[in-house]
């Protein structure tokens, strides 16, 4: 990032964080800094899609084991959905397909 982009995502992450501890409405907050709105809210999404989880938690469960030994993994996302995916699975394109599924809730 370069370094006024950087200060740019600085200031912004820590308008949005201060108006979300003050109490006050977006627009009592934009007015009394003369902040434009529209500008708050772009900011506001873009930080949002910016922290997306790099990491997600996993629980393994034990299961009965069946005869045919089924070696799919299921994946539950935060938002209530799962994904079941094969053996030899690639990797990059699940990847793909979390970031699709989780930016489309």
């Amino acid at each position: 990032m370069k370094r006024r982009t950087k200060k740019t995502w600085t200031k912004w992450r820590e308008l949005i964080s201060e108006q979300a501890r003050s109490g006050q409405t977006v627009t009592a907050f934009c007015r009394e800094r003369g902040l434009c709105r529209a500008y708050f809210f772009v900011w506001k999404k873009r930080l949002r899609e910016d922290t997306t989880p790099k990491f997600l938690e996993v629980q393994l469960r034990e299961t009965t084991p069946s005869a045919g030994r089924d070696t799919r993994v299921e994946i539950r996302l935060s938002n209530g959905r799962s994904l079941v995916v094969g053996r030899g699975f690639d990797v990059e394109q699940v990847r793909a397909l979390l970031a699709l599924v989780e930016t489309a809730s």
